[in-house]
């Protein structure tokens, strides 16, 4: 909550109590305070929330689902499928939809597509490492596809679709908060109603059939939560890395339990903090160099994934 409220009062215009309640409540476009709040800093600092908690939980249900501290939500390829579809919406000139709905339609129809992908490659493949196999590859086709469209791509057309995957919690209005929330809040809800058979999960998935869960049906759901909180988070910000790589690991090195509705609690509070405090980082280096949201999140998560290796390999 400190830094919640930090991220929303710091910065080069001051702003009062006052402003952040007028600014909610009694909005008046012609004060500058109002504005600031209502237009830029509200919406970015429950951005930074939403975003954090979603990508930690989803990194924290596929490592579950893997069995594999080094997996996370981008191994299933969704954020893959983000970035093509925007690439092909930004650099061909080819909408998916109406030019009006932008990158964040073509983002939103790419995660959904690629996990609907991944939704059916679950129901015939039984191996968990062949589903991790086939992610991997969806992410590298989508990326070789990716290569191809940059190749040719006049440079305004690039330099938009480059903005876009650095990342970034500046992208959401005030007016679209309300189905981010919305589901933001349901893929949550959700995880939290797999709790049982997450923590039966950890002791293998014949195990956990033996002892009564649908692994199929759990498998299903977990990928589905999944993509749809990283597709939702990339459509709106961009590809944020490591977030649900790190996030889970450092969780479950503090608390110590395989306790799936604390990893959850966890993941979601640890997540908001580490994307909070990367804004706050952004800005305090924005008068010496304006650094991307994904340069940041990988300084933290690049020690954190060379330090599990370490420990478990």
């Amino acid at each position: 909550m400190v830094l919640f409220f930090v991220d929303i009062f710091v910065g080069s215009t001051q702003l009062s109590w006052a402003d952040l309640w007028n600014s909610i409540f009694n909005y008046d476009s012609s004060q500058t305070e109002q504005l600031l709040a209502h237009v830029f800093r509200i919406p970015k600092a429950i951005t930074g929330v939403l975003a954090g908690a979603a990508l930690a939980i989803s990194g924290l249900l596929m490592q579950t689902l893997f069995q594999n501290p080094l997996a996370g939500p981008y191994v299933l390829g969704i954020n893959s499928g983000s970035s093509l579809f925007v690439a092909l919406s930004t650099m061909t000139g080819i909408g998916v939809f109406a030019s009006d709905f932008g990158i964040i339609t073509s983002a939103l129809l790419g995660a959904f597509a690629f996990g609907l992908l991944i939704l059916i490659s679950s129901i015939y493949v039984r191996s968990k490492i062949s589903l991790l196999l086939i992610g991997i590859m969806l992410g590298s086709f989508s990326g070789a596809l990716i290569n191809v469209v940059q190749s040719y791509s006049n440079p305004d057309a690039l330099k938009a679709f480059t903005l876009w995957s650095f990342g970034s919690l500046n992208n959401v209005a005030f007016e679209q908060l309300w189905w981010f929330i919305l589901v933001g809040l349901t893929g949550i809800i959700l995880s939290l109603f797999l709790t049982k058979p997450l923590n039966l999960l950890v002791i293998g998935e014949e195990n956990a059939s033996l002892l009564g869960v649908n692994i199929k049906r759990t498998r299903l759901l977990i990928i589905f939560i999944a993509a749809l909180l990283t597709g939702t988070v990339t459509a709106l910000c961009g590809p944020i890395a490591f977030v649900g790589l790190a996030i889970p690991n450092i969780v479950k090195y503090i608390f110590k339990t395989s306790n799936h509705l604390f990893l959850i609690l966890g993941s979601a509070l640890m997540g908001a903090v580490l994307l909070l405090l990367c804004d706050l980082l952004i800005f305090a280096f924005s008068d010496i160099v304006q650094l991307p949201l994904n340069a940041i999140t990988a300084l933290f998560g690049a020690p954190i994934v060379v330090w599990i290796i370490l420990k478990k390999y």
